[in-house]
């Protein structure tokens, strides 16, 4: 699931119910507050783990706002055994980005989750292209499965996640059930602008938008097999361990 939370100004309750409503394994949060004045001193990060039952989580600090620390996070039901965090390529006076990689192990396998939030509407399209190129760059030299979820700030035809479709696959362009649309609009039309992609150790089962009131975005859900590398194909598609990835973000 990847799920842009903006700060749980409508409550972190409804977030964590929406969350916990999904039954995900592995959640990409953005727009999450630590120690911020808004968020009564929370680590939000910690707060849902703990109420989703997804017990594994980290926190990559973007900025500092409301006396805390604001950027993006991950809970999981899967051990993490490793975090990092890379600045990406931004204008000059606009909000930091990054880019987070956490490797945790799923039922023994090593599995590579980057999470995200690019530079946000309406600012020229050429920024978040360097930074699909900066994530792309750094995917590259990662051997080993992996998933790429956030809030792209960018529509499916962008030049941005033109870049990122050329190595992963938008799960929801291929097993969408309803409808795409991400980020609710009062007058122009909405947009789709959240992702889950994945590389092609995954088999995509589904995956769909959840229509709720719990942020600005809606949270994108995708259920996934991780093929399992000492099989043939054709079992790999029946034997997988299935990874549930509910997602929202926001601008």
């Amino acid at each position: 699931m990847t799920f842009n939370i903006q700060s749980a100004l409508k409550g972190l309750d409804t977030v964590a119910e929406t969350i916990r409503s999904a039954q995900p394994d592995i959640v990409a949060l953005q727009e999450v507050d630590v120690n911020t004045r808004r968020s009564n001193g929370l680590n939000q990060s910690a707060e849902l783990a703990w109420r989703t039952g997804l017990r594994h989580y980290a926190h990559f600090r973007t900025t500092t706002l409301h006396g805390g620390d604001y950027g993006v996070g991950l809970i999981s039901r899967f051990p993490l055994e490793s975090v990092e965090q890379f600045p990406l390529p931004v204008q000059e006076g606009t909000e930091p980005r990054t880019v987070a990689r956490v490797v945790m192990n799923v039922n023994g396998q090593q599995v590579s989750v980057y999470v995200t939030h690019l530079t946000r509407r309406p600012f020229n399209g050429d920024i978040r292209v360097r930074q699909s190129a900066a994530i792309m760059k750094l995917m590259a030299s990662d051997p080993r499965p992996k998933l790429l979820m956030g809030d792209m700030n960018d529509t499916p035809d962008s030049r941005s996640l033109r870049l990122f479709k050329r190595e992963l696959m938008d799960v929801f362009a291929l097993r969408g059930q309803g409808e795409a649309e991400t980020y609710p609009l009062p007058v122009i039309p909405d947009l789709r602008i959240d992702y889950v992609m994945a590389c092609d150790h995954f088999t995509p089962r589904s995956s769909r938008v959840m229509r709720v009131k719990a942020s600005d975005h809606y949270p994108v859900v995708a259920d996934l097999t991780l093929l399992d590398p000492t099989r043939p194909p054709s079992a790999e598609l029946v034997s997988g361990p299935r990874m549930h990835t509910p997602t929202t973000s926001s601008q």
